[in-house]
């Protein structure tokens, strides 16, 4: 395994990649045109910014973890820097600053996108992250 980009430039998004909802925003999301150098972290998978995310007591079942600038974001406050952070271009980009850019509105939002996410994997057969790593 690789070390971790530590330059305070990099963006690390950390989402479950079984998740159907969470693997097409993070493809659909446009931020190495605006941001650089983006690390798509599936959490079903080892990774050293995967520990540091474990570390800090983050719960990946209630949300995404983004790490900018040596700061993590979880959840709704994730999606919101993702918004600041992202192009302007294309129709989903459009909208999704145009929602998640107010801390207010992604922070109603987030918990309904969150049960969509759970009852998904429940209908899909798939596993929590919890459960998948025996911690259920």
């Amino acid at each position: 395994m690789s070390r971790p980009d530590t330059s305070q430039d990099a963006l690390w998004v950390v989402y479950d990649g079984e998740c159907p909802f969470c693997s097409s925003y993070v493809r659909l999301y446009r931020l190495r045109e605006v941001t650089g150098r983006v690390h798509l972290v599936d959490a079903r998978e080892p990774h050293p910014v995967l520990d540091e995310v474990r570390e800090r007591g983050f719960d990946l079942d209630e949300g995404m973890v983004v790490k900018a600038a040596g700061r993590f974001y979880h959840g709704a406050a994730a999606l919101q820097i993702l918004a600041i952070l992202g192009s302007g271009s294309g129709l989903f980009n459009t909208l999704n600053r145009a929602i998640f850019r107010h801390p207010r509105l992604a922070r109603t939002l987030y918990p309904w996108m969150v049960r969509g996410r759970l009852a998904t994997l429940r209908l899909l057969g798939r596993r929590t992250l919890h459960s998948a790593q025996g911690e259920a």
